[in-house]
């Protein structure tokens, strides 16, 4: 099966000032002790809560200065069409060095080996492999410094907690094979080895996501360690979140963690990790065009892996193209050291929130909205799926498994062959007859 589409890779934010910060915490508190009528009822109102939690109260005060770093280190500031704002900031600057473990540090050589295939292939841009609407302005960020998307107040009042902002919930660490977290998986996965990387095609959708409290992706899981404590993941793909994010849009994204989503790791630039080094792509920032039902496909490819020399673990855009930057391997436990430090699995697929609003399924879809017996043009895809071995070779991903928590809601159905090597289609979209 061949795919017509091709590689490709969709606001007006306010002033950050100095005094937002206090500003929202203090709105925050009054409002929560407004809807809750006060505390002399003898229950514990949202407000005492705010009030007595220094976690959020310091992470308050650490986003605002990290806001107030970026804007100041910007030496051009790109204003998007569709309301992003884009600072370009010299990439030594970046937030990932103000992790305790990479502070001083510049930015990776880049490894000069990648993943070998068996055959040549052209290295390609930034530009062909991921287009994004910030870049239809014309402008781009100098050479030497990375397109940060601007976190605005918007951003920060939507967020259900300040502590974790930018960060998955705890409950994202239950098993894949769970879903009383609400939290619905349709993936392909491989286990039973040590696998240094993978790589995917996967088509991009305006996925409908219904509560600002969802979020629907699509993306690339690597992964080590045990879910419940002290879990590793790296993950990239596409995603709608208007939570994050403020909109319907897909937006390319990347996410790690060290300790099963508790207390490490973050979506994009939010917090101290990934280290970006490329200065043509804005994570965080949405993919267009995307794919259309009945119309063309626009789809994007992710390789993961491992650079077996340093052990940091680089993502790259495009069949053989843009290097993005790198999750240092300081980061991590499990998937931290160097040499033979692979991952225990890797997963493909989608996964949608499911806060069951109003006492029944949520209707957010998951890829295309449409099942995968609709098949291309239809419904979503990953095709192409590999994995790194040992020796940094991209071989087939054997073994691979499908798992579907609710059919009914959201589907997965693979096949093998042609062009497209090993596939699935997978989505669906969500409340249904069948997803009561």
């Amino acid at each position: 099966m061949a795919s017509c589409g091709r590689c490709c890779c969709k606001r007006k934010p306010g002033p950050i000032v100095a005094s937002f910060v206090s500003f929202l915490f203090l709105l925050l508190v009054s409002s929560s002790a407004s809807a809750t009528g006060g505390a002399g009822n003898g229950s514990t109102t949202t407000a005492q809560v705010l009030l007595r939690s220094g976690q959020e109260q310091l992470r308050f005060q650490q986003i605002k200065a990290q806001l107030a770093r970026v804007r100041e280190a910007s030496v051009k500031t790109i204003q998007s069409p569709d309301g992003d704002v884009i600072d370009c900031v010299p990439s030594h600057l970046q937030p990932a060095f103000e992790h305790p473990k990479l502070r001083g540090q510049k930015p990776a050589e880049e490894p000069g080996a990648r993943p070998w295939t068996g055959n040549a292939e052209p290295v390609g841009g930034a530009d062909e492999a991921l287009p994004q609407t910030w870049r239809s302005s014309g402008e781009w960020c100098p050479e030497g410094t990375i397109p940060v998307r601007r976190t605005t107040e918007g951003d920060l009042l939507r967020a259900s907690s300040a502590a974790r902002f930018g960060m998955k919930p705890q409950s994202a660490a239950v098993r894949r094979d769970s879903t009383s977290n609400g939290h619905e998986h349709a993936v392909g996965y491989v286990t039973g080895g040590q696998f240094y990387g993978a790589k995917a095609s996967l088509n991009v959708w305006p996925a409908q996501v219904s509560s600002p409290a969802e979020f629907s992706l699509s993306q690339i899981w690597v992964i080590s360690g045990s879910f419940g404590n002290d879990l590793n993941t790296i993950e990239a793909g596409w995603q709608v979140s208007p939570e994050l994010y403020g909109d319907n849009s897909p937006r390319f994204f990347t996410y790690w963690t060290n300790d099963a989503y508790q207390e490490t790791g973050c979506y994009n630039l939010h917090c101290a990790g990934f280290v970006q080094t490329n200065s043509r792509v804005a994570i965080g920032a949405a993919i267009s065009p995307v794919s259309a039902y009945g119309g063309h496909q626009y789809d994007i490819t992710l390789l993961i892996w491992k650079d077996p020399k340093q052990g940091h673990w680089w993502l790259q855009l495009g069949p053989s193209g843009a290097l993005v930057g790198y999750w240092p391997s300081s980061l991590f436990t499990h998937l931290g050291s160097r040499g033979r430090g692979g991952a225990d699995m890797v997963q493909f697929g989608g996964e949608a929130v499911n806060t069951r609003p109003s006492g029944s399924h949520t209707p957010t879809q998951m890829g295309s909205g449409r099942f995968p017996g609709e098949g291309y043009g239809r419904a979503a895809y990953f095709r192409n799926l590999q994995v790194v071995d040992w020796d940094n070779n991209l071989i087939p991903a054997a073994g691979l498994r499908l798992l579907a928590d609710h059919p009914g809601c959201y589907d997965i159905a693979g096949g093998q062959g042609g062009q497209w090597g090993s596939y699935f289609y997978y989505g669906g979209p969500g409340r249904n007859v069948r997803c009561p």
